[in-house]
């Protein structure tokens, strides 16, 4: 089967209500309030493009190619994204619901999070060296074996890191952010003094 391609063109959820999404390539295409939850995006190549507004939730991510592409606004929950092809893989959420999401095992070096919710995400054994977690909310994401070195996490909250079991050399942590370090310790931090 010949694989489709679409350049350069806005989709809204009026174009899937029918006949779904076509499998194909899509190069500099913006999805605009999309519901594509539960589709299966299997083998589908998004590159340079933009989906803003979208319901992902639950799609299926088995082989696909996302590089260079924006999330914006989106609804991504429980999404596997170590299914995805590694090769340019490369993504950036802004105000994006990404809870009960995976990134397992995957090398995501330098992935910017922006205002996003990441509640349970599992990041276990994942590479985030040098990855922005700005104003995110990590409650009860897992951290195993995982590489933060120099991540920034200083306005994220809420996230359990144990540094003997996470590399973070020079990741950056504010004040009342290192409870999310200590934690492990069930120690009593007062931070009124």
């Amino acid at each position: 089967m010949n694989t489709i391609f679409f350049n350069d063109k806005t989709f809204t959820t009026d174009d899937f209500i029918l006949k779904g999404i076509e499998k194909g390539d899509y190069e500099n295409c913006v999805f605009k309030n999309c519901d594509l939850s539960g589709a299966d995006l299997s083998g589908f190549r998004f590159s340079e493009s933009e989906f803003t507004g979208c319901n992902l939730s639950m799609a299926k991510l088995l082989n696909t190619a996302i590089q260079d592409t924006r999330f914006t606004g989106c609804k991504m929950l429980g999404l596997h994204f170590e299914g995805c092809n590694g090769f340019g893989l490369n993504f950036l959420f802004t105000n994006c619901n990404l809870n009960q999401s995976s990134f397992y095992k995957m090398k995501i070096k330098k992935t910017v999070f922006n205002n996003s919710q990441l509640q349970e995400t599992d990041f276990a054994e994942c590479d985030l060296t040098a990855a922005i977690f700005d104003n995110c909310d990590l409650t009860g994401a897992i951290f195993d074996n995982t590489i933060i070195e120099k991540a920034d996490l200083r306005t994220s909250f809420n996230y359990s890191i144990n540094p003997e079991t996470n590399r973070i050399k020079k990741a950056k942590f504010s004040l009342p952010g290192i409870t999310g370090l200590l934690d492990k310790y069930d120690i009593e931090i007062d931070q009124s003094v």
